[in-house]
């Protein structure tokens, strides 16, 4: 028993680090679909490993959900939900209400399994009157790209700030339309996050004034700058875009998000700018993304990378009196190698149009960025994503943080 016991943990500690592995991996720059599955068919073992377990699974579950990490909540609550057993359904609505952090291994649970299996719950949670359980259900509702009904219309009112702005974000999600006098009234709030999930769905759903509010929120260091600039992009005439981006790349504290803004208008007029970009080894790997994003092209697998430079550090050193612990924003980029990439682009630019935009290689058009959400990577995905919620105004925006075997399935 003391050999099951041993093997029952191991497929808890499996579990609880796969999930942390796979909601990283969901906005990585090297991942794409058929990776992203892969790693769910990983995670999806283990949790049946923890199913066949029983209430010994359960009862590991239970005590690593103490620890307080999310991807311990989400394992015991896929226990408890296919269970369908009371008890355990209440500890991890409890477990999962304790922090924001922990409610998104709730949510992820409750995204990961089908949902005619959570609807009921999902249910449960929208009528509570609780803010915070109220979040939780409709954030899982719009994961599964499901209309939250009147609960939405009574969260767009809430005073609670959290709840409002998780109904803002699930307008744009599911593309109600109908709600967009909600969202203009959200434009002007205070608070910033709210603020933020307004524009955003705004700009999905085709409120122009939602463009200059994500222009005010872009702003280096705060929440949400790299998302909100490239959301106001989206919606700008090409022309727009590059007046912005020349005005972004005109100062050293923009430099980067103007360089990201290369990659989002797409127009490949930039191309040159970007590679002499990548002689600047602050920017060079975000550059080479951009390159990428315009092109298509594949640094690593078409030999245009080049080694790290020597002594060159981005995220936190081994040095114990070094102060900067935030982690390299690039660690999964290429480096690229700008004196091929510029012999490459000399052969190839007749292949593009300056003036047009470009996704991986292609003008993007509904067809081309379908395709992307089936071979693109994951950041490529979600720009694909966004422009076709933007090209579609009112229809469901694609999830690309679905279970890997789901999204699959719907892109067939």
């Amino acid at each position: 028993m003391q050999i099951l016991r041993n093997v029952v943990e191991q497929h808890c500690e499996e579990a609880g680090f796969l999930w942390q592995l796979r909601n990283a991996a969901v906005d990585a720059p090297h991942y794409k679909l058929k990776d992203l599955a892969q790693l769910d068919e990983r995670l999806d073992a283990h949790l049946d490993g923890l199913s066949i377990a029983g209430s010994a699974g359960w009862k590991i579950c239970e005590r690593a959900m103490a620890n307080g990490k999310a991807g311990e909540v989400f394992s015991a609550a896929v226990l408890a939900f296919q269970a369908n057993d009371p008890s355990w359904i209440r500890a991890v609505l409890t477990g999962g209400s304790r922090s924001p952090d922990m409610s998104r291994g709730l949510i992820s649970a409750l995204t990961w399994l089908s949902k005619e299996l959570v609807a009921t719950h999902i249910r449960l949670l929208l009528s509570s009157e609780d803010p915070a359980a109220v979040r939780i259900g409709l954030a899982a509702c719009a994961a599964h790209r499901q209309d939250p009904g009147r609960a939405l219309n009574e969260a767009l009112a809430a005073n609670d700030l959290p709840l409002r702005a998780r109904a803002l974000k699930a307008i744009g999600e599911v593309g109600r339309k109908d709600l967009l006098a909600a969202v203009k009234v959200n434009l002007t709030a205070d608070d910033r996050g709210v603020r933020y999930w307004a524009a955003w769905s705004g700009s999905l759903i085709g409120e122009p004034s939602s463009v200059q509010v994500l222009r005010a929120l872009a702003v280096p260091g705060q929440p949400k700058a790299e998302q909100a600039c490239a959301t106001a992009l989206r919606r700008m005439s090409v022309q727009e875009g590059q007046a912005w981006l020349k005005v972004l790349a005109s100062s050293p504290n923009t430099l980067r998000l103007a360089i990201q803004a290369a990659g989002v208008i797409g127009d490949p007029a930039n191309i040159p700018w970007l590679i002499q970009q990548m002689a600047n080894p602050v920017v060079a790997r975000v550059a080479g993304e951009s390159f990428t994003f315009i092109t298509g092209i594949d640094l690593a697998y078409d030999d245009l990378e080049t080694d790290k430079p020597e002594g060159f550090e981005a995220g936190p050193t081994e040095n114990p009196e070094d102060e900067n612990v935030e982690m390299d924003p690039d660690e999964d980029l290429p480096w690229p190698n700008p004196q091929l990439i510029e012999k490459w682009w000399f052969t190839h630019r007749l292949q593009f149009t300056n003036g047009t935009r470009y996704l991986c290689g292609q003008p993007m058009t509904i067809e081309s960025l379908n395709q992307v959400l089936r071979t693109g990577r994951q950041r490529q995905r979600t720009a694909g994503a966004i422009e076709l919620a933007i090209r579609q105004s009112g229809t469901r925006l694609f999830n690309r943080s679905a279970p890997g075997f789901r999204q699959q399935a719907l892109l067939k």
